[in-house]
């Protein structure tokens, strides 16, 4: 460890566990976990992004539906990967990382584009047959979208931020 854990008893606790030091002693394991996490954001991040950006006009042609469709689950799976490979990368530092701003933020952050998302798919997009192909998208799916892009982009600055506050 490279510091005394100072916290709650339960950050020190998972940052004394086996599993937690096995992630700062194993010479590959951190980073190899930190590389499958960058792919579980590029999975999540660049549907929902290429989800975001036909909702805001690019692409009109392409059916929103379909898309949803096709996307949905790829930024699934990318939601999937991130939490256990961010929940590992936290086990390791977590006495660290739980007083870091940076990481505070990226989990509201991460919560809030979740949110956004059930909204989106509660609300504006229960009409989309109205507005599915060549049509412009309703001010609520654009400010759903715009939302999206803007909490990712959020989430992916302060997951790099981490390493410097």
């Amino acid at each position: 460890m490279t510091h005394e854990p100072l916290g709650a008893a339960w950050l020190v606790w998972l940052e004394t566990t086996a599993l937690a030091q096995a992630m700062r002693q194993w010479l590959w394991l951190y980073p190899v976990v930190e590389i499958v996490h960058i792919v579980g954001i590029v999975l999540l991040v660049g549907a929902a992004a290429m989800f975001d950006l036909r909702l805001l006009g690019v692409s009109r042609r392409l059916p929103v539906a379909e898309m949803a469709r096709h996307l949905l689950p790829w930024a699934r799976l990318g939601l999937g990967v991130m939490v256990p490979t961010g929940l590992l990368m936290f086990s390791a530092h977590a006495t660290e990382f739980a007083a870091n701003p940076a990481f505070r933020l990226k989990l509201a952050l991460v919560a809030a584009a979740c949110l956004n998302a059930a909204v989106f798919h509660r609300w504006p997009f229960r009409s989309v047959s109205a507005w599915n192909v060549d049509a412009e998208s309703p001010p609520a799916a654009k400010l759903a979208a715009g939302l999206s892009l803007t909490l990712w982009f959020g989430v992916i600055a302060c997951g790099r931020l981490l390493a410097y506050l």
